[in-house]
């Protein structure tokens, strides 16, 4: 008597819990606001559907405010203007298919896609590296992204390629500190004393591509780089910079190499941004700071004066439209010392949403970017890279989000 009644507790307690999990399933997908994770205990057994079909897709992303562009229009009107021969940009864009053909066929690298006029789109950037050991300088590329390459991912690889393949060494410019310091394989560094202002806050000061400025708060303000072996062309360097945008009567006192002896220099005054540059044989160095009223740094490079330099200007949280903010004077005096011959972008991943299928807006604002940093670096060629993909778990199971 007593198991026949704990069996119908048990089948009382099962259809109870199958109930519920009914009623849960039955749920709307928001409720206050708040998305609901559907309870569905027959979903390992359901043939999964596709949210979005190809065609669901093509229809969303041509809603209104997508831009329209005639690009045959567009393109006439262009090479009418320039006075292209259109046959001659024939013969150019036969030739670009088939070398590129012929290089796509190595499917484990990645290509560049040049979608300008007669594929000149990287131009510059190319004339430069071909006249490297006339230039007088490095080739100097800046890579602005977001926390995709922060503590260098991507960047260093990119870096290290470049640097075997033109030469160079050392890993460029490095803020005075940083939310990646810690773990940046790069570089170490640590520095002290200093206030952190950044363009995704502060709307009060102006800023170049870095999008930070350090301001010293107290005396004995100090700055620690120190290269690291993870690749062979960041192991030494033999320019020495330091990078600072504002100064009144700063004394700097400077350590290189953990050596006993000790550079003191009364740092010009200036309130545009300057560099002080020191040459040699480098792999760490110590700067302290004094008399430090109004003095604001932006950070020290790490370099070579020939082959390549590759600066990480990442930015957490950055979606690439605050660029627009970027300080005209500022920029085009950080270009007089440090001539940026490429710009590469890589923005997106942080306005992507699982709601949101039509950018056409965020389109449109990146084309004002880039006009801008035209303006801020008219000599600097522009790349920008395509947004990486993004996932999102759904029904226990990670896809890519259709956005992307």
């Amino acid at each position: 008597m007593n198991k026949d009644n704990n069996l119908g507790r048990v089948l009382a307690l099962l259809s109870l819990t199958l109930l519920m999990s009914f009623g849960l399933y039955s749920l709307p997908d928001t409720l206050f606001g708040y998305k609901i994770k559907k309870v569905d205990l027959l979903s390992d057994f359901k043939v999964k559907e596709e949210k979005l079909s190809l065609d669901s897709l093509k229809q969303q992303l041509e809603q209104a405010d997508t831009l329209q562009v005639d690009s045959v229009a567009l393109r006439d009107s262009i090479m009418r203007s320039a006075g292209i021969d259109s046959a001659a940009l024939a013969l150019r864009d036969s030739l670009y298919k088939a070398v590129y053909a012929v290089q796509g066929a190595d499917s484990l690298g990645a290509h560049i896609e040049d979608y300008s006029l007669g594929h000149i789109g990287l131009q510059r950037f190319f004339a430069a590296l071909k006249n490297r050991r006339e230039l007088n300088r490095p080739v100097r590329v800046a890579f602005l992204g977001d926390s995709f390459i922060e503590g260098d991912i991507m960047v260093a690889d990119f870096r290290s390629g470049m640097q075997k393949e033109f030469g160079g060494r050392g890993v460029g410019f490095v803020p005075v500190t940083s939310v990646a310091a810690q773990f940046r394989p790069t570089v170490e560094q640590r520095a002290s004393g200093w206030t952190t202002w950044s363009m995704l806050t502060d709307h009060e000061h102006g800023y170049t591509l870095s999008g930070m400025m350090f301001e010293a708060n107290e005396e004995n303000a100090s700055i620690h780089v120190k290269t690291t072996k993870r690749y062979p062309e960041l192991q030494t360097f033999s320019s020495l910079k330091l990078i600072y945008e504002q100064n009144k009567n700063t004394e700097m006192r400077l350590v290189c190499n953990a050596s006993a002896d000790t550079l003191q220099e009364m740092l010009p005054a200036t309130s545009i941004v300057t560099q002080y540059e020191l040459e040699g044989m480098f792999t760490e160095a110590d700067f302290t700071f004094k008399n430090t009223p109004e003095f604001r740094a932006l950070g020290v490079a790490m370099e070579d004066h020939l082959g390549v330099v590759v600066d990480n200007f990442s930015l957490r949280g950055n979606s690439g439209m605050i660029l627009e903010r970027l300080d005209v004077s500022r920029c085009q005096a950080l270009n007089k010392i440090r001539p940026y011959d490429l710009i590469v972008l890589q923005y997106g991943l942080n306005v992507v949403s699982d709601s949101v299928m039509n950018y056409g807006w965020y389109s449109s604002r990146m084309v004002k970017v880039i006009n801008h940093i035209q303006l801020c670096f008219p000599e600097a060629d522009i790349l920008m890279l395509g947004v990486s993909d993004r996932s999102r778990q759904d029904d226990g199971e990670f896809e890519t989000m259709p956005a992307v």
